[in-house]
């Protein structure tokens, strides 16, 4: 599923995780659902696969790529203490989002 608002496309900054403290691992997209999916499922090779980091734990919405390019690059600098900090502001339990952006099975 791709979200749009008229006929703008939305882009995505995520941050998806192992469990609660665990591995993190951050990307952008324009297809959060997806993307979140293959992660979940261990569809990709590479850091989210063989860490199960398969858990979406934050995102942003962008109606500019390169905004949401540059918000990524300035979290992934930042301290892990602050990303976590990030993260627990908006979702405190650390709940996987996936259900709530995919909608019913």
């Amino acid at each position: 599923m791709r979200l749009v608002v008229g006929e703008e496309k939305l882009y995505f900054v995520y941050m998806m995780a192992s469990r609660k403290n665990g591995t993190l691992y951050m990307g952008v997209t324009s297809q959060l659902v997806g993307r979140a999916y293959q992660h979940r499922e261990g569809v990709l090779p590479g850091l989210t696969k063989r860490y199960r980091v398969n858990r979406l734990v934050y995102y942003e919405v962008f109606q500019d790529v390169f905004a949401a390019i540059q918000r990524e690059k300035t979290i992934k600098k930042w301290p892990r203490q602050w990303k976590i900090n990030l993260i627990e502001r908006e979702n405190p339990d650390w709940a996987d989002l996936y259900p709530t952006i995919a909608g019913p099975p």
